[in-house]
C-alpha cells in the first residue's frame, strides 16, 4: 500500500463517528483501530477525538490531521488509477453528489451507459439534501455534482448549466389533459400534491400562484417525488414538476407532462458543477464531459413536451 492502514482507520472513524462502526465498515478489529489511534495520540502529545457518550467528535488536532489524511488518500488513489491506466486497465473512479429527482430519473439510464463502455471502473452516486450538495465537492467527499438550483460558492465551477420549467403531471387520461391551453387556474378544481418547502421546485410553485393572485392550498406536501408520480397515477390529483424527472414515466405512458404558461417565467436551472482549483482525475474527467454533453440533450428532450 502507498500509505499506512491508520490514514484509512481515521477516516472511517471521523466520518462514522465511532471506532465499533469504523471497525466492522473495514472489517477489522475494534481493538486494534484503537490501539493505532492512541499511539498516534501519544505520539503527536494531543487527543485527535473528543470522547463523547454517544460517539468521537474530532479535536481542533483531529481536523488538522483528517484534512491531511483525506489529501493523502486521495493523493494515492490518484498515483493508482495513473499506474492502471499505464497498465491499460482502464479502471478509475468517482463520486457523484446529486439530488433525489435526478437519482430516480434520468441518471440511471446515463450511468448505465457508462458502466457498459467502462466495465472496470468504480462509481458511487450519493443523494444528498440540497445545502450539502456543494459542500461534498469543495470537501472532497464528491468529484462531480449535478442538482437543481443549488448555490456555487467561491471554489466551485459550473461547468453546464441548462433551464427547464415546470408543468402540471397527471395520470392519462385526466380530464385537464383537454384543456387547451391549460392553466394554473385549471389545476385548482382537482387535488394538489405538492413537493414540500425543503424542495427547491416549491418557490417556484408558490411564486408562479402568487403572480396570477390564485390561493394555493395543497392538499398532500411531500419531499418524495416517487410519492408524487405514484399518487397522481392513482386518480385525479395534479401535481407540478419538471419534464426531466418523469421523463421515463412519460415515455412508457404512465404519466402526461402538460405545459402551462404560468412557470415560462421562472425556470429550473440544473447544474453541473467541479472543484473550481486542481485537476480531475481521469475517469471523473470523462465523466463530467460525457454529462456535460447529455445535458443539452435533456434540454431538447424539455422543450419537445413543452
Amino acid at each position: 500500500m502507498l500509505h499506512a492502514r491508520i490514514l484509512t482507520y481515521l477516516d472511517e472513524v471521523a466520518r462514522l463517528g465511532s471506532i465499533r462502526k469504523a471497525a466492522a465498515r473495514l472489517n477489522v478489529a475494534s481493538s486494534a483501530i484503537n490501539r493505532q489511534i492512541l499511539a498516534l495520540e501519544t505520539q503527536l502529545g494531543a487527543p485527535i477525538f473528543e470522547r463523547m457518550p454517544r460517539r468521537l467528535r474530532l479535536t481542533a488536532t483531529g481536523e488538522v490531521l483528517i484534512a491531511h489524511v483525506r489529501e493523502t488518500l486521495k493523493s494515492g488513489q490518484r498515483v493508482v488509477a495513473q499506474i492502471e491506466a499505464l497498465k491499460g486497465l482502464q479502471r478509475g473512479e468517482a463520486t457523484i453528489a446529486t439530488m433525489n429527482g435526478l437519482a430516480a430519473g434520468p441518471l440511471p439510464g446515463f450511468i448505465a451507459g457508462i458502466v457498459a463502455a467502462h466495465p472496470r471502473v468504480h462509481l458511487r452516486l450519493r443523494v444528498l439534501p440540497l445545502d450539502q450538495i456543494p459542500n461534498a465537492v469543495l470537501t472532497g467527499d464528491a468529484d462531480i455534482a449535478l442538482g437543481y438550483n443549488f448555490p456555487t460558492p467561491p471554489g466551485l465551477r459550473v461547468v453546464a448549466s441548462h433551464d427547464l420549467y415546470l408543468g402540471a403531471v397527471v395520470a392519462p387520461g385526466h380530464p385537464i389533459t383537454h384543456r387547451k391551453p391549460a392553466r394554473l387556474a385549471d389545476c385548482l378544481e382537482f387535488p394538489l400534491v405538492l413537493s414540500d418547502a425543503s424542495m427547491t421546485i416549491r418557490p417556484v410553485i408558490d411564486l408562479a400562484f402568487t403572480r396570477v393572485g390564485l390561493p394555493l392550498h395543497p392538499t398532500i406536501e411531500t419531499n418524495s417525488i416517487e410519492f408524487m408520480m405514484r399518487i397522481v397515477r392513482e386518480g385525479h390529483a395534479i401535481t407540478f414538476l419538471n419534464p426531466v424527472d418523469i421523463g421515463v414515466e412519460v415515455a412508457r405512458g404512465d404519466l402526461v407532462f402538460i405545459p402551462l404558461h404560468d412557470f415560462r417565467v421562472d425556470p429550473i436551472t440544473v447544474k453541473l458543477v467541479v472543484r473550481a482549483r486542481g485537476t480531475l482525475d481521469a475517469f471523473p474527467s470523462v465523466l463530467v464531459e460525457e454529462m456535460r454533453k447529455a445535458m443539452p440533450t435533456l434540454q431538447r428532450e424539455s422543450n419537445d413536451r413543452i
